[in-house]
């Protein structure tokens, strides 16, 4: 949701005291300053600040976390319940990160008791991923978005404590009373009609509104932009996309790393003349800023150039070459140490994943997992690629013709090998 914001007209008002807001949201750019979850009229405001979440009415009442949410890989469960009609000051705002309540504060000026917020207020706009500035832009996904009208809920009416893993899991159908400006979006997919019955539906305002498979439930890889200090990448359409760096070649890679299993993927070529796709073992942190995929003996990486694959920075010849609107996918068998490329849907070097015909030999892991990875190879130029981990978009186009894939998880742009699945935390537990 990087430009995109949602939209409604309020034509009604309603409750001005009480009220609660529940999403589960995934960051893609830890840094920005303010990234607004939801906005009433311009001045209300909840929102993720790289110092914190914060809440904020606009009438000299706030509520910031010390508490930093930086991670771009998992979902955050916010929760902000607001009850001014509350004697304790502290109890007319509560928030809740992942199920636990927030009570280490960089700042607040709570409501006076029985204040009327600036929320619920007929003849305003309420805005879901941005406010009217137009400068607030959430980067990221945010799915399961409620707002209760009314009510103040704490975080266990929309979740749960596994009591096994210890995790905290989402409730998909809360049972909560949602009130006359109440509503719930983004329940599955990017569909913005009002799942709770009031019919208060939203409208894309601005950008575009992209589905995802990715999801509270069953997180996917995306690519990491918090370790890009040698690649210096710039990273788009949910950290799917990137265009690299004119100085360096340092690989970016994928946020989940892996030990075991059989996992696919799909990377676009899309600017560029210079490219080398495939896995890594050895980080950019431990080798600098030259570390791109198949220059030491950590990693490997299929060359667009030659065709060849690179382990250890020596070439061996493999398959063709491929260049700007190519799809290479990549099936990395770490139960048997074996690698294979394919191009458009053709598996090179007469490879078959299914067994050990055409394959690369897996090095030996560096730190006990590899990531999928991507460098171009020319200091000068900045490269362009976008990665299907399974969301079943390249940026914001969708893929033309879906493959099989036995797994269930994922959508590809070509089959899926038998055996094989998306890098997903539901694919890392078959």
């Amino acid at each position: 949701m990087a430009s995109t914001q949602l939209t409604r007209s309020i034509s009604s008002t309603g409750n001005r005291k009480t009220a609660t807001f529940s999403a589960w949201v995934k960051k893609c750019d830890p840094t920005k300053d303010t990234q607004v979850l939801i906005n009433f009229g311009g001045s209300y405001s909840i929102y993720l600040h790289q110092a914190g979440l914060r809440w904020n009415d606009g009438s000299g009442n706030y509520w910031y976390t010390n508490a930093l949410q930086r991670d771009t890989n998992g979902f955050y469960h916010i929760v902000i319940a607001i009850d001014t009609t509350q004697a304790t000051a502290s109890d007319r705002v509560k928030g809740y990160i992942n199920g636990v309540q927030e009570t280490s504060l960089l700042n607040s000026s709570y409501p006076s008791q029985n204040a009327d917020l600036n929320m619920n207020v007929a003849s305003t706009t309420n805005y879901i991923g941005n406010d009217n500035s137009g400068t607030g832009y959430f980067d990221g996904i945010m799915s399961h978005v409620h707002w209760i009208d009314g009510t103040a809920y704490n975080a266990s009416a929309f979740g749960s404590t596994d009591s096994t893993t210890g995790e905290w899991k989402i409730n998909t159908s809360p049972s909560v009373t949602y009130g006359t400006n109440g509503f719930f979006i983004l329940k599955d997919g990017n569909s913005v009609t009002d799942q709770s019955g009031n019919g208060n539906n939203f409208t894309v305002g601005a950008g575009t509104l992209t589905k995802t498979e990715d999801n509270p439930s069953n997180v996917f890889a995306t690519l990491n932009a918090i370790d890009n200090y040698y690649a210096s990448a710039t990273y788009s359409n949910g950290n799917l996309s990137i265009t690299t760096d004119t100085s360096k070649y340092a690989p970016s890679y994928s946020t989940l790393g892996v030990s075991s299993g059989k996992y696919y993927a799909e990377c676009k070529m899309t600017a560029g003349s210079s490219a080398r796709i495939g896995i890594i073992s050895r980080l950019p942190q431990d080798t600098g800023a030259t570390s791109s995929p198949g220059n030491d003996a950590y990693s490997v990486g299929y060359y667009s150039v030659s065709g060849d694959y690179y382990k250890g920075s020596n070439a061996t010849s493999y398959g063709n070459s491929y260049t700007n609107g190519d799809i290479i996918g990549i099936a990395m068998d770490l139960d048997n140490n074996r690698l294979f490329f394919s191009k458009n849907g053709t598996w090179q070097n007469s490879g078959d994943p299914t067994s050990s015909t055409g394959a690369i030999t897996i090095p030996t892991s560096y730190s006990g997992f590899y990531h999928f990875a991507v460098s171009d190879q020319h200091d000068g130029e900045n490269a362009g690629f976008t990665w299907n981990f399974g969301n079943g978009y390249f940026g914001t186009t969708a893929v033309s013709s879906a493959g099989t894939n036995a797994s269930g998880l994922g959508i590809f742009e070509y089959d899926v090998p038998s055996g094989y699945t998306a890098l997903c935390t539901k694919g890392l537990n078959l």
